[in-house]
Formats: C-alpha cells, sequence, structure tokens
C-alpha cells in the first residue's frame, strides 16, 4: 500500500448541514489510502435489537445525588460510619437550637430506625449535594417529611442561599397525632446551585423523611428521576438496562436487615430492601463509600427500562464475594432463600396483579407485568468454582420454574488468565446460555483486539460484554472504544450484548474513571465515549454485511525501552540488578554499595539504599517506579533478586520502560496478593497480557530474570520458567463494519480512523444499486480532546456526500469516527 502526501480538502460533493465543522487533524496533509470490499449479496450475522444497552450501578453518586432526583442529603439521618468512617447521623445536616439523632422504639418503621429529635424554637438546614441544593426560578419543588409532636407543632420550611430568599417560605401545622406525612410545595424565586433547605419547629417534634422533590422530574413520575441524566439514557435508545451493579451485588454480608441479623449495614445489594414504600426501605453502605437510601430501587429500575423501551437485566448476587473480598458463603438455608428470592424477583417483574409479589408491584402503581426475559446471577467471581457451584443452584431453580427466563453467568473480572480460563469451561460445559465478560484496558488493546470474538465457538455460550472501557475520557479512548466496536457488531452472532461503564459520574464524587455521563448538582455533559457509544447505538442496523479492508502498512520493532523497579501498597528490597544484552555484554549492574546513582525516581513512595538494598518504605504508596539504563535498549536479560517486607502486595519488576506512562512490568503477587501477571502500560492505560494465580513470601528473597528477544518475552522465577508472551499484534487504527438497516433500506458503512493521517478510501459496493446521495454523520476531534461542563469538544456533525456510486471515494477525516447511510434501490 503506498502513503502518500497531498494537501487535505473536502470533496465539493460534500455539504456540510450542521452548525459546527469537522476540526483538521494534527497533520492535515498526512494521507493513507485504503480500500473496503462490500458484499452485500453475503448473508451476515443477525444483529439483535438489545445488542448495546447500559449498565447503571450506584457508583460515583450516580443515585443519591445523581439519578434519583431527591435534593436533600442524608433525609433519614440514617448515615453511619458503617457508610464511610467520616459520616454521622447529621452528616450533611447543621442545627441551630437543639437536636438529637434517636435510635429507639418510637421510630417511624423497624426498617427505617433513626430519626430527629428537634427541639423547641430550634431548626436544621440540610445542604444538598455538591454546592447545595440546586433550583431555577418559576419550578415547583415538592417538600414532604415524615413527623410527630406530643404538642402540635408548626414547622417553617425555607430555602436560601448566601444571597437570600429562595422561594416563599411554607408553614407545615403538625398534628398532636402519631407519625403522619406532611406536604408543601415552593415555587423558586431565583436560580441557585448553592441552596440551603431549613425546617423549623416551633415546638419539640420528631422528624423522619425530610424531602424536597423537583416537580420537573423524568416523565412527571413522583419519587422520579432527575430529567436532564434520564434524557440523556434514553437519547442512547439503548436494547437493555443491566443493574444494580457491579460491586454493589456480590460484595458484604448476605444477610437481610432484620433484628435477627443484627441489622447488618454492610450487605450485598438485595432488590427486596429496595422495593415498596419509601420510607420502608432498608438503609446500607455502598461499597464505593458512601450511604445508600435506596430510593431509587428496582422498581423505579423496571420503570426506568420500560419507559425507555429496553430490556431490563437485573443482576442478583451468588452467594460469593468479589472485587476484591474473595470469600464464598457456606450456608445452605442463606444460599436457599436468595434462591427463592430471585424466584420472588421474577414474580415482582412478570407475576399477575394477584400474586404474593405480583401485588407488591401493583401497589407501587404497576399493575401490568415488567416482561422481564433475562437475569444474571453474580458479577466477576474470582472463585470460578466456588461461584458456579451456587450458579447451578440458581439457573436449576429458574429454569424449573421459569423456563422462559434467561440466566446469565459471568467470567470474572479480566479478559483473560486463570480465573477467566476456568470459568469460560464452566460455562461451556453445563452449556450456559450467555457468559458475562468485563474488562477495562488501555486504547492501544481495543486497537489490537478487534478480532476478539472471531475466533469464538459458534455453538457455545453468547457472550454479554456488560462492562468495558478503555481507561480514559479523551477522544483517543472514544475512538478505540469505537474501532473495537466495530468487531463487537462483526461477531453479533456472538456477542449478543454490550455495554459501556460506568454509566454516570458526580464530578464532585469521583471513585472511578472513566465515565459516559458527567454531572454537578446543576447540569451534566456527555463525554467523548458518550458520543461514539450514541453514534453506534443509534445506527445499529438489522444484520451485518460482510466485507473486508485493507489494513494500515507498519512494521513491529522490537520491545524497547530500559529497566524499573517498583511496589504497590508494599515495601520491598532489591539487590543484585543486572542488565545484560543477547550476546552477554554487560549493559548495567548495581549491587548498591556505592548508593543508587544509577536510577531515577519517577513515581512515588520513598527510596532509600539499606545494608546493600534498595528499599521502597512507604507502605501505603502505589507505583513507586525507579527506572535505570537507556529507552533504546532491546534484546536484553534483566535479572534482580526481590523481597517483600510488609504490605499488601509483592513487588513489580519493569522493562520496556520508556517514561512513566509507557512501560511493561511483571507484577508478582499483585491483586492483594493473589495474582501474578504482566501488564502493559501505553499512555498510563494499563492491560494485562498474561495472568496466573500466585502469591509471594514475606521475608524472603526471590530470583527475576526476564528475557526480551524482539517483541517475544519470557519470565523466569527461582529460575524455573514462569510463563512467555509475543506481543507483536498490531495496533490497527483503521477498522470498518457494514450494517443493513431494513426498515429503510439503508447500508450503514461504519468507519473508524484512529490515527494522525485521513483515511482515503476506495468503497466498492459489490452488485447493490445504490443512491448517489449518502446521509453522513462524523466524529472528528483531536485526540486528547475532552467534553466538559463548558465546553463540547466532541460531538457529531452530519451532512450530505453526493459522489456515491457502485465504486467511489471518500477520504475519512483524521482521527474520526464517520457512518454512511447509503439508501439502496
Amino acid at each position: 500500500m503506498s502513503r502518500t502526501r497531498w494537501r487535505l480538502s473536502l470533496s465539493a460533493t460534500a455539504l456540510l448541514v450542521a452548525a459546527g465543522t469537522i476540526p483538521p487533524s494534527a497533520h492535515a496533509e498526512d494521507v493513507t489510502d485504503y480500500a473496503i470490499t462490500v458484499d452485500p449479496s453475503a448473508r451476515g450475522a443477525t444483529i439483535d435489537d438489545t445488542m448495546y444497552g447500559v449498565f447503571f450501578e450506584d457508583i460515583n453518586r450516580a443515585a443519591d445525588g445523581g439519578l434519583y432526583a431527591e435534593l436533600v442529603q442524608n433525609r433519614s439521618f440514617e448515615y453511619s460510619t458503617a457508610d464511610n468512617a467520616s459520616y454521622t447521623p447529621l452528616t450533611s445536616w447543621t442545627v441551630d437550637g437543639t437536636a438529637r439523632v434517636v435510635d429507639d422504639g418510637g421510630r417511624l418503621n423497624e426498617r427505617n430506625r433513626n430519626y430527629l429529635d428537634l427541639g423547641a424554637g430550634s431548626s436544621v438546614t440540610n445542604a444538598g449535594y455538591n454546592t447545595g441544593v440546586s433550583v431555577e426560578t418559576g419550578k415547583k419543588y415538592d417538600f414532604s417529611v415524615w413527623a410527630r409532636a406530643a404538642a402540635g407543632a408548626t414547622l417553617t420550611v425555607s430555602l436560601q442561599d448566601s444571597g437570600g430568599t429562595l422561594a416563599t417560605a411554607r408553614k407545615v401545622d403538625v398534628s398532636k397525632s402519631g407519625w403522619t406525612r406532611y406536604r408543601a410545595t415552593l415555587t423558586a424565586t431565583r436560580t441557585s446551585s448553592d441552596g440551603r433547605l431549613t425546617v423549623a419547629s416551633s415546638a419539640a417534634a420528631a422528624l423522619d423523611m425530610v424531602s424536597l422533590f423537583p416537580r420537573d422530574t423524568y416523565r412527571g413520575e413522583p419519587n422520579g428521576l432527575r430529567k436532564d441524566l434520564a434524557e440523556r439514557i434514553a437519547a442512547l435508545h439503548p436494547g437493555f438496562v443491566r443493574f444494580p451493579g457491579g460491586c454493589l451485588v456480590n460484595t458484604g454480608s448476605m444477610e437481610d436487615y432484620s433484628e435477627a441479623s443484627g441489622h447488618q449495614r454492610k450487605r450485598s445489594y438485595q432488590w427486596k430492601d429496595t422495593v415498596g414504600p419509601v420510607e420502608t426501605r432498608a438503609t446500607n453502605s455502598n461499597f464505593w463509600g458512601y450511604n445508600q437510601s435506596y430510593g431509587l430501587g428496582y422498581y423505579e429500575y423496571f420503570r426506568l427500562a420500560e419507559d425507555i423501551g429496553a430490556m431490563p437485566l437485573p443482576v442478583v448476587p451468588a452467594l460469593v464475594t468479589g472485587c476484591g473480598q474473595n470469600k464464598a458463603v457456606a450456608d445452605d438455608a442463606l444460599l436457599k432463600r436468595h434462591v427463592q428470592d430471585t424466584l420472588d424477583l421474577i414474580e415482582f417483574a412478570n407475576g399477575p396483579a394477584s400474586s404474593t409479589w405480583g401485588k407488591v408491584r401493583a401497589r407501587m402503581g404497576h399493575p401490568k407485568p415488567f416482561h422481564l426475559t433475562h437475569i444474571e446471577v453474580g458479577n466477576e467471581e474470582n472463585l470460578p468454582n466456588e461461584f458456579f457451584a451456587r450458579f447451578k443452584e440458581f439457573r436449576a431453580a429458574v429454569q424449573a420454574k421459569h423456563p422462559e427466563i434467561q440466566v446469565i453467568s459471568n467470567s470474572g473480572p479480566d479478559d483473560s488468565g486463570t480465573t477467566f480460563d476456568t470459568a469460560w469451561q464452566l460455562n461451556r460445559d453445563a452449556k450456559v446460555d450467555m457468559v458475562d465478560e468485563h474488562y477495562y484496558n488501555s486504547p492501544q488493546w481495543f486497537l489490537q483486539n478487534n478480532d476478539r470474538y472471531d475466533s469464538y465457538d459458534r455453538n457455545g455460550p453468547k457472550v454479554f460484554l456488560g462492562e468495558y472501557a478503555s481507561q480514559g475520557n479523551t477522544f483517543k479512548n472514544g475512538l478505540t472504544e469505537a474501532a473495537f466496536m466495530t468487531g463487537l457488531e462483526r461477531n453479533a452472532d456472538v456477542v449478543k450484548l454490550a455495554s459501556y461503564a460506568p454509566l454516570f459520574a458526580n464530578e464532585d464524587y469521583v471513585q472511578w474513571r472513566p465515565d459516559l455521563i458527567w454531572f454537578n448538582n446543576h447540569a451534566s455533559w456527555n463525554s467523548a465515549n458518550y458520543e461514539v457509544q450514541k453514534l453506534f447505538m443509534n445506527n445499529v442496523g438489522d444484520r451485518v454485511v460482510p466485507s473486508t479492508a485493507t489494513g494500515t502498512p507498519s512494521l513491529l520493532a522490537p520491545i524497547t525501552g530500559a529497566v524499573g523497579l517498583s511496589t504497590w501498597a508494599t515495601t520491598a528490597a532489591y539487590d543484585d540488578v543486572r542488565v545484560t544484552d543477547a550476546d552477554g555484554r554487560e549493559l548495567l549492574t548495581d549491587d548498591f554499595s556505592s548508593g543508587a546513582s544509577k536510577w531515577t525516581h519517577t513515581g512515588g513512595g520513598s527510596w532509600s539504599v539499606q545494608d546493600g538494598q534498595y528499599v521502597q518504605t512507604d507502605v501505603n504508596a502505589e507505583n513507586t517506579m525507579v527506572s535505570a539504563g537507556d529507552p533504546s535498549w532491546h534484546d536484553y536479560d534483566l535479572k534482580v533478586k526481590a523481597t517483600k517486607k510488609a504490605g499488601k502486595e509483592g513487588f513489580l519488576v519493569a522493562f520496556g520502560v520508556k517514561d512513566t506512562g509507557n512501560y511493561y512490568w511483571w507484577n508478582i503477587g499483585g491483586w492483594n496478593n493473589t495474582q501474578t501477571a504482566v501488564e502493559q502500560a501505553v499512555d498510563g492505560g494499563k492491560s494485562t497480557l498474561i495472568s496466573k494465580t500466585g502469591s509471594v513470601e514475606t521475608g524472603r528473597a526471590y530470583d527475576v530474570d526476564v528475557k526480551v528477544r524482539g517483541r517475544q518475552v519470557t519470565l523466569y522465577l527461582d529460575g524455573q520458567e514462569w510463563g512467555s508472551f509475543r506481543d507483536d499484534k498490531p495496533a490497527e487504527p483503521f477498522r470498518q463494519v457494514v450494517t443493513e438497516d431494513r426498515r429503510t433500506g439503508e447500508l450503514i458503512v461504519k468507519v473508524v480512523n484512529a490515527q494522525d493521517s485521513a483515511a482515503r478510501t476506495a468503497v466498492d459496493l459489490g452488485r447493490a444499486k445504490v443512491a448517489s446521495k449518502a446521509r453522513v454523520t462524523t466524529l472528528a476531534a483531536a485526540p486528547d480532546a475532552v467534553n466538559s461542563e463548558t465546553s463540547t469538544a466532541v460531538a457529531p456533525v452530519r451532512s450530505t456526500f453526493d459522489g456515491v456510486a457502485g465504486k467511489f471515494t471518500y477520504t475519512f477525516p483524521a482521527n474520526s469516527v464517520t457512518f454512511l447511510r447509503i439508501r439502496q434501490r
């Protein structure tokens, strides 16, 4: 293939009809030639309407303070150190006068155990989320509170910020009766994102469930969803909604919230805790370090899926914890209870309104069924055998009573490795319908693995890609995910469901990056990744039209780079470092008898020479890299003695070190000292290349030997070969797939060009008879472009192209995703 240089200009027949224009690439003169050949007469895979969906997990304050529209934080005074070490029952509240949180027999109900005892003439003020309670001029806000007052009382409800009143205050008279719910409506007179809600009482009163809801929720539903966030989900037109997790499902206690279990506050997400009147829903800690009110519960998830036309896909715990906890619950009675809970969930979703759990659904306002068809058991369990033994119990019970329900299994938390292989073998042997895969990898990995599913068994279990992302929110990340998605569509006969993760992030409460939709208390915005997902999800098609494309000419150079030492939440000592080239010539030797002047500290932690060893002494520090040598080194042997001294993990020996974001390292005793793996970092994002179970003994010296030859790496531990890999998969930047939309009769040519040169492409549509004009949607931006609240650097541009024929040429911009919708005649 030739690579020519010429000045890029848009064809005169391409008419931009959007307000924006496609930005030029960083090297607007570079062009690479490609060819795409389409065979419309061949039969490709059928693509289900449910191919792409969304995964909602309450991470990054996605629920309370996010999608759930409640504006009051800690409305039920249930916050606890079980949720977060800094929490108290009055977190987010300030008291003027006297008030105390009480847990006694005077509570609202047994599952809502705390309430506020407010003194006469006193008040409490709530700070809301982010910078405060957010209100807009002219909008109505519904206040409610459960209250009781032995002598009666008058509550004064007000909204204000530092600039003064935000709404006319309302008076609420509390009678002398017991617990009663009281309501009032406030209308905002100014817009503010810094508001405070105050409730003052004329006499002693007990308060609980202090709530302020915008009237304008999504679809106007009470106890509803924040409108702008729900609308962003709906705009994707997802085929399914997976909920509620994630690590929320497979962590914590599997017991219920009752007196018998000691009202445990660190429980797995159990659906029965989250339905019925909100004041009776059991509070719980969130794995990600805050509280879950469960105001957003299973009923609301089902309603969301129904409202946006998506298939509901709930996930229930399998009684094997994951996400670092990794314990199997051995309690047959508890297992049977959870299996029954799963059967009850199906009845809640699909049963008649006269059934036990269908009646609960009907009382909540939905007598008709939700048409549940799929249910997933477990999430990312690292104990595949223990998980699968329990999974079979769930599947057998569901299939016996509800053969119409498809039960989904999983393959652990990674894209490969011992857990992955074991889990897949168990799933294949048991003829499981569908297996959920999860992985978060570098952009390069996504470019290299477009063909991942080409070799999967067409007669084996189908794949649900339930969580994936390329470790960043730049347009480069979106481009590489788009390139990977063309491979998902090409293999739609195997990959039946796919969802990016996570879905939401509140910018002031972030535990995980990247995320699809970002927000604060008054605004929301789409990430570059969202725009890619939306483009694919709104232009899926009904079947794949087989096509081929030429590749990008490239030469794979040897693995090059310096060497390095590091630790992760561990102290370790290194000694006798020796690097020799392939002919045995010495490149580096260091026994640290003369200090560590040959090493450059680029990471965290604290390094010093102690007793002739190079020691990292900060047991809490992560990624403490020190490096030595020449970044141009290749074809070498690295030998070092490594000793773990204390901490959670083992040690890290790096090679191919180019800079702080680009290297390989052998992670020996990683993941809380449970696995050993080789990881590759590219521009800061890491991918696992090879992984095995294994741990490191504290105080024992290990001989580590890494042999680099070209792009082949062989690793030895204490003189025994541990494993090897060959990193020679090209990171192909030019990817495409073609589908057909039967409703419109259009061919959809989807092209990703993830490089700094334009792709001048000869397109051959075979014998297809097509109109001369195509509808074009293009995403193009600088690779490092990021969307924010105030800037939308990545957005679709729509245009038309008049040069379509059986054979035509189209130049796809550098760093772009382009969809051509071509009508067939």
